[in-house]
């Protein structure tokens, strides 16, 4: 894998990319499934091959999510948005280690 690829990249919206973009990495804030779809294959075009994306966002894309899980270069990683979290990413993080592994080895933990 090139340097390139082991960047890492950010979408959602302007007050959470702000922060990260303070920390050198390439950000797209974005508010439309048609300018969140750009983005990521944007990012993926420059070599971005870790993407953190907002919970908001990833549900807005799921055939664009879809079809990157299956790309073994790119990582589409959901978390919390600016106002807070929904389970979203939690249930992805869940879902792809039990497809790598076969079984749910996280625990299962309830939200109060």
């Amino acid at each position: 894998m090139s340097k390139k690829m082991q960047e890492i990249g950010v979408i959602g919206d302007s007050d959470i990319v702000l922060a990260f973009r303070t920390l050198g990495m390439q950000v797209a804030s974005c508010d439309s499934p048609q300018r969140a779809n750009m983005a990521v294959h944007r990012l993926v075009s420059q070599g971005i091959g870790i993407i953190f994306i907002t919970e908001d966002i990833a549900r807005m894309i799921p055939e664009t999510i879809d079809r990157y899980n299956s790309n073994p270069d790119v990582a589409l990683i959901p978390i919390p948005g600016s106002k807070g979290t929904d389970g979203f990413a939690m249930q992805s993080l869940k879902s792809n280690v039990e497809r790598a592994v076969g079984a749910n080895i996280l625990l299962n933990t309830e939200e109060t």
